[in-house]
C-alpha cells in the first residue's frame, strides 16, 4: 500500500514512516525542514529511515500548487498527516506560522484526499484541545469548545475540517489526539527534552505551577503502534448516528476522533524525579507560577481506541525515561 507521511522528518511523523516500511507499506515522505528547531535533528531522523520503500521529498504542506501536483502524480492509498507548527508558547509569539500550517496546510491535505479518492485521512490533532475541561479522564466524547492557546484551537479547527469534507465528499478521516509523546529522537521544545540538555548542562530546570501538574506521558513506539493500527480501521457512515444521540467523536459521515495516549497521567515532579535517576544528577529547579496556554492536567480515556484497534501502551514510564535519555547521551555525546 502506499502512504503520504507528512511530517516526515519530525519526531512522531519519522517514527511512524519507520515502521510503516517494516511492515511492508511503501512511504512517500514530506516535510518543509523549518528551522523552528535543530534542522541538524530533522535531518538525522531522516538518515535513519534508510529502507528501499521510502522516498523523501522537501515540500511544504501549505504550498497548495505543490500538494495539488504530488496528490495528482503519486495517488496515495491512505495519508497519515503529522505536520503542523507544533508547540503551545511559541503560538504566542508567532500565530501567523499556525495558521500558515495548522490551517491553510490541512486544507490542501483534505482537497489532495478529497480529489484523489485516497482511502483514509489520518491526522494529528492534540489533547491541548480539551482546553478548560476539568473532568478526568478527557474522553472523545467530550465537548472541546474552550480551547486556551492558538495552536489548540487551530487542532480543534482541524477536526472541524476534516468532519466536512468526511460530511461533504465522503473522505474517510480520523483525527487523533496526542498526549504528551516523549521517547528517543524527540522534540528539543519539549519539557523531556528540556530537562535532560538543562540537567546534563548544571542549569536550573524551570517548574511550572511549583510542580502541581499531571502529564499522561506516552512514549512513541506506543504511540507509532496506535496509528498504524487505526490507518486500517476506516471510518464507515452511520446513518443511525444524530448530533442529539451520538457523540462530537463520531458521526453520520465516515468519520473519527480518538485519544491516543498512555491513559495513566503522572505528577510533573515524578517524571523530573525518573530524569534524575536515571542520569544520577540532582536537577537545579526553578519553581514558578502556571504558564500562559499551560494546562494543568491531561489524562487520555483510550477505551475507544483500545476497542477499534487493540491499542494498550506497553512503555511505562521509567523504561520510557531510560530509553530517552540513553539515546539523548549518545546522540549529544554527554
Amino acid at each position: 500500500m502506499k502512504y503520504l507521511v507528512t511530517g516526515a522528518a519530525g519526531f512522531i511523523g519519522s517514527a511512524t514512516a519507520e515502521k510503516l516500511n517494516q511492515v511492508g507499506h511503501y512511504v512517500v515522505g514530506i516535510d518543509n525542514l523549518n528551522d523552528y528547531y535543530d534542522v541538524n535533528l530533522k535531518q538525522a531522523r531522516l538518515n535513519r529511515i534508510k529502507h528501499p520503500l521510502f522516498r523523501f521529498l522537501c515540500l511544504d504542506i501549505a504550498d497548495r500548487d505543490a500538494m495539488e501536483a504530488l496528490f495528482a502524480e503519486e495517488q496515495f492509498d491512505r495519508v497519515i498527516h503529522c505536520a503542523a507548527q507544533a508547540g503551545v508558547r511559541y503560538s504566542l509569539e508567532n500565530p501567523h506560522a499556525y495558521a500558515d500550517s495548522n490551517l491553510v496546510g490541512h486544507l490542501n491535505i483534505l482537497e489532495g484526499c478529497r480529489q484523489n479518492q485516497v482511502q483514509h485521512l489520518v491526522y494529528a490533532s492534540s489533547s491541548s484541545v480539551y482546553g478548560l475541561n476539568s473532568k478526568v479522564p478527557f474522553s472523545p466524547s467530550d465537548k472541546v469548545d474552550h480551547p486556551i492557546s492558538l495552536y489548540a484551537a487551530t487542532k480543534k479547527s482541524n477536526e472541524l475540517m476534516a468532519h466536512s469534507y468526511s460530511h461533504l465528499y465522503d473522505v474517510p478521516t480520523t483525527g487523533l489526539r496526542f498526549f504528551t509523546v516523549y521517547g528517543s529522537w524527540g522534540r528539543p521544545d519539549m519539557a523531556p527534552f528540556i530537562f535532560t540538555k538543562k540537567i546534563l548542562d548544571g542549569d536550573a530546570i524551570d517548574i511550572n505551577n511549583n510542580g502541581d501538574m499531571w502529564r499522561d506521558f506516552t512514549h512513541v513506539d506506543d504511540i507509532v503502534e496506535g496509528v498504524v493500527r487505526i490507518a486500517d480501521v476506516i471510518p464507515q457512515k452511520d446513518e443511525a448516528w444524530t448530533v442529539e444521540t451520538g457523540t462530537p467523536a463520531s458521526s453520520s459521515a465516515p468519520y473519527a476522533v480518538y485519544n491516543i495516549g498512555h491513559g495513566s497521567p503522572i505528577n510533573l515532579m515524578a517524571f523530573v524525579k525518573a530524569i534524575e535517576e536515571e542520569l544520577d544528577i540532582e536537577a537545579k529547579k526553578n519553581f514558578r507560577e502556571m504558564q500562559p496556554g499551560d494546562v494543568y492536567q491531561t489524562y487520555a480515556d483510550t477505551e475507544d481506541l483500545f476497542a477499534a484497534t487493540g491499542y494498550k501502551p506497553k512503555v511505562p514510564v521509567k523504561e520510557g525515561v531510560a530509553e530517552f535519555v540513553a539515546w539523548y547521551k549518545d546522540f549529544y555525546g554527554k
